[in-house]
């Protein structure tokens, strides 16, 4: 009697659920499959070639804007995005061709936003819109205007900064004609004036960066007062009052 107790306990188990130990088997497999998953590491994020790129443009952007050219590494990209530095190389061919890209980007940003602000009205109306492009274009691209600002190493597409002011005040330029026109000036010198009055507004926007007082709207207005009024007040001939003539 004994011996046939133990012949049952080896068969059914220990806890007789069985007569065969199938079904053991069986909830301890349910007993495993109803286990919590064990956490898997967060893998690279897979992206299609173009989200990647646009990815790698706006951390270039980022960090060119924080470094310069010079401090920046393609290491340092590759990093930020969570990848490697061949996957840089395989869209921009390196850091230079990714500079050449963000740069470009932000030169037609720019003269997109200002060609679309003058949207006509009276002349002085036209200047306000055109301080006020190139002020908006800095409040809301900061680290865009800190790299056209810089002297870049790097041959772009669409020139230099220097060129992009050109671009920009030859819009101006139109105004000024006809206004020159109005008043009996000579039109063939409003190109000058032109740049005159856009590197103005540049190279106060430079400066605004730094200390963004006062407000957006109040240098704006002052920009154009001191260019309006310089106009409304300008000679037709006007000559140096020093003794330098050359």
């Amino acid at each position: 009697m004994t011996r046939r107790l133990q012949h049952d306990v080896r068969v059914n188990g220990s806890n007789g659920d069985t007569t065969d130990g199938r079904t053991t088997r069986a909830e301890t497999a349910r007993t495993r499959s109803a286990a919590p998953a064990r956490p898997t590491k967060p893998g690279r994020v897979r992206m299609t070639g173009k989200q990647r790129r646009e990815q790698l443009l706006d951390i270039g952007r980022t960090v060119f804007a924080e470094r310069g050219y010079d401090g920046t590494s393609v290491e340092e990209i590759a990093e930020r995005a969570g990848v490697s530095k061949p996957v840089v190389y395989e869209h921009f061919g390196g850091k230079e061709g990714l500079y050449a890209v963000v740069v470009d980007r932000e030169m037609q940003l720019l003269l997109d936003m200002v060609t679309g602000a003058l949207t006509g009205g009276h002349s002085r109306e036209l200047l306000e819109q055109a301080a006020f492009a190139l002020m908006d274009y800095i409040d809301t691209s900061t680290d865009g205007f800190k790299i056209l600002v810089r002297d870049s190493p790097v041959a772009q597409s669409t020139g230099s900064f220097a060129s992009l002011i050109s671009d920009i005040a030859t819009q101006v330029e139109d105004i000024l004609g006809l206004e020159f026109k109005s008043r009996g000036f000579d039109a063939r010198l409003a190109p000058m004036y032109s740049q005159m009055l856009v590197g103005m507004v540049a190279l106060t926007g430079q400066w605004w960066l730094e200390v963004r007082r006062p407000g957006k709207a109040e240098v704006a207005a002052h920009l154009v007062n001191l260019a309006w009024h310089g106009l409304e007040g300008m000679e037709r001939h006007p000559k140096l009052v020093g003794d330098r003539q050359l």
